[in-house]
């Protein structure tokens, strides 16, 4: 079966299971263990379907004795059981490096791993080589974090639509300056004068415009103002990474049809999007509350977003797959669908 994590939605076997089976699992930080051979461990926060929370301490050595073990067991080239799936893969052994740049390389690479194992059916969450993995020993509860780095809360949110200045008194997001009075013909064009700054939001085709002024928003035409900043314009970080595009592209899965929308955020999209504020956004944008967040993993299946983890995943699985090449757009892709409509999941083997 496929790794999704609304795979647990549907079947009903999940409901029997037992409340400390654990459901999910998250790297809160790396640390090193001096000895002979000196060695990095990871601190992960285990969360069981029961709510109940707890660390254990494991170095990459115990990851692979464990793939291996699920490989031997669940793998469709083994019969040992009469459940097959794909074993999410894990990320390979590195035997030349600084140990600790190799410890922070791997830690989003093992959450995922993490989010995509325990996303798996019953017959792999009930394995007993799994349960003994994530069962929190007496030496993990001996064990007292020295610091949980990756648990505290992202300060970066979804911009509020307040007009931002910065020391010079210009503002961050895409505007433009009115070079002539212009007056709108009805509700849907905006009206300005000389010298207004208008706040862009998107860009209707080649010569019409739309924005916002003094809380107002309309269509205007491109001709009658200056470019201040232009909606395409975004600041690249060191990697080379846009990381202020104003819009993002979504697919909203109706009953009978299916939307495109492509949504801007006057202020930029993010480069770390919270899930809440994302589902508030789109609860607003749709104007509908059953609504759950998903996007299409590399193979084209549809993934449902349930936490900030979700999103980080989303963002990382986009990069070398987007097919999206405008420099104002986000890499990713948002589908949005009905809440109990789980027709939209492939849960084939």
């Amino acid at each position: 079966m496929k790794n999704q994590p609304v795979q647990k939605e549907k079947n009903s076997d999940y409901d029997q299971l037992p409340d400390n089976v654990p459901v999910s699992a998250h790297i809160a930080d790396a640390e090193l263990s001096k000895g002979f051979n000196s060695h990095y461990v990871f601190t992960i926060q285990v969360k069981q379907k029961g709510g109940g929370k707890y660390f254990i301490f494991r170095r990459y050595r115990q990851f692979y004795n464990l793939q291996v073990k699920l490989q031997e067991k669940f793998t469709p080239e083994n019969h040992k059981n009469t459940y097959t799936c794909d074993v999410p893969p894990l990320p390979g052994k590195v035997f030349i490096g600084n140990k600790q740049d190799i410890a922070e390389k791997r830690i989003p690479e093992l959450n995922i791993y993490m989010k995509k194992l325990l996303g798996l059916s019953v017959s792999v969450l009930l394995d007993e080589d799994l349960r003994i993995f994530f069962h929190q020993t007496i030496g993990d509860m001996e064990h007292v974090p020295r610091s949980l780095r990756r648990l505290r809360p992202s300060t970066q949110r979804v911009k509020s639509n307040s007009r931002k200045e910065n020391a010079n008194g210009k503002s961050d997001a895409p505007q433009a300056e009115a070079l002539y009075d212009f007056t709108g013909d009805n509700d849907l064009e905006l009206t300005f004068k000389a010298g207004d700054i208008i706040n862009l939001l998107k860009r209707i085709n080649d010569d019409w415009l739309e924005g916002v002024l003094n809380d107002c928003t309309g269509i205007f035409p491109k001709s009658f103002v200056r470019i201040i900043k232009d909606l395409s314009e975004g600041t690249l970080n060191a990697d080379g990474e846009l990381t202020d595009a104003h819009w993002f592209r979504c697919f909203y899965h109706d009953i009978h049809c299916c939307v495109i929308r492509d949504v801007t955020l006057r202020d930029g999209v993010p480069v770390h999007m919270e899930y809440t504020e994302l589902l508030s956004l789109m609860r607003t944008e749709f104007g509908n509350k059953a609504i759950a967040l998903n996007y299409r993993d590399p193979e084209g299946d549809m993934v449902r977003i349930m936490d900030n983890m979700d999103i980080e995943l989303m963002v990382l699985e986009a990069k070398g797959h987007s097919k999206i090449r405008r420099p104002d757009f986000a890499t990713w892709e948002l589908h949005v669908t009905r809440k109990d409509d789980l027709s939209v999941y492939n849960t084939n083997p």
